[in-house]
């Protein structure tokens, strides 16, 4: 199948490596011509243009867009849909606000092309990993694009079933998952990251309260020099807490047990933010996603070692960059 991608960042580039791997063609486009080079090099059709972009595309034209969520998004899709046809469809892959996919869903709608939302996960290690990608629009574009995400996707892997989904069908076990209309797909994935907030958050808080077990301020007999490194490997083996964000973490305290290259600064991104307003819109209490999203904002003032551990976490998992030690 044929798809544009439009950004060819760090998930962007890699989903299209994906992509050509499984046999689909690829046209390309990015504000980066090094970018586009790049890719054109290991087999995609690059373009110098947006206009040059849709013309390569054969219809019904599908094009990816897979830039920062905002204002960039918001004009990337509509230039594209100013450009596009009727049966066309434009799919979001970044992480916007699941209202803005609503109201464009809305307008595009008006001139008969698609809008596909598609929430997507994976970071940096989706290339060799697959993407879980939560999505949503209707049911025709989805349809249509399924060879896409079929190949995007992890697929089975050798997770184990969950004991009693024998006969129950889907694609959720393949990694991916219509989710209902558009707006549908983000709004999971924006939950989807509230929780890791919270996920991330115990762990650095978990691996601070052992680092600091040797403190003088407790008596000499209940002191205890952990190896930190040591624990995240033991725990990755059996234990209930196991997870990639473990595995992660784990691999940060091997590279450094410090964490030295660190502040302790730790950024949100929107999804955090915008879970909490959902839980207040929905009279929903989430203490615990709230809690870690506050504890972000406190890190711009005051550094601890679990703030490095969420740095670490974060650099692991989506390539992000905080602000270093001493910058």
């Amino acid at each position: 199948m044929q798809l544009g991608m439009i950004g060819l960042g760090r998930m962007g580039g890699n989903m299209v490596r994906r992509l050509m791997l499984g046999g689909h063609q690829c046209v390309v486009f990015d504000l980066s011509s090094d970018n586009v080079k790049q890719l054109a090099g290991e087999g995609a059709s690059g373009t110098q243009s947006m206009e040059d972009f849709v013309q390569r595309l054969s219809r019904p034209r599908a094009a990816w867009v897979m830039v920062p969520a905002g204002d960039a998004t918001e004009g990337t899709v509509m230039a594209l849909a100013a450009l596009m046809d009727p049966g066309d469809t434009i799919i979001d892959g970044g992480n916007s606000y699941f209202k803005d996919d609503v109201r464009r869903a809305g307008i595009l709608k008006a001139k008969g092309i698609h809008y596909v939302d598609v929430g997507t996960s994976g970071g940096v290690w989706g290339l060799k990993r697959g993407y879980c990608m939560m999505i949503g629009g209707p049911d025709e574009a989805v349809k249509r694009l399924d060879p896409i995400f079929v190949t995007l996707a992890p697929g089975m892997g050798d997770t184990a079933r969950t004991p009693g989904r024998d006969g129950r069908g889907g694609t959720a076990e393949q990694g991916y998952l219509h989710c209902g209309p558009s707006g549908s797909g983000h709004f999971v994935k924006m939950v989807h990251n509230g929780i890791e907030y919270g996920l991330m958050q115990a762990y650095a808080e978990g691996f601070d309260i052992m680092k600091y077990a040797n403190s003088k301020e407790l008596p000499e007999q209940h002191r205890f020099n952990l190896d930190l490194t040591e624990i995240a490997e033991v725990w990755r083996r059996g234990s209930v807490v196991g997870s990639w964000l473990l595995d992660l973490t784990a691999m940060a305290l091997l590279e450094d047990a410090e964490l030295s290259r660190f502040s302790g600064t730790v950024q949100d991104s929107g999804e955090g933010r915008w879970t909490i307003m959902a839980a207040i819109e929905e009279a929903v209490p989430c203490e615990v996603l709230s809690a870690s999203l506050y504890t972000r904002f406190r890190s711009r003032q005051d550094h601890t070692f679990a703030e490095k551990m969420l740095s670490g976490m974060r650099n692991k998992f989506g390539g992000h960059v905080e602000r270093p030690a001493g910058g």
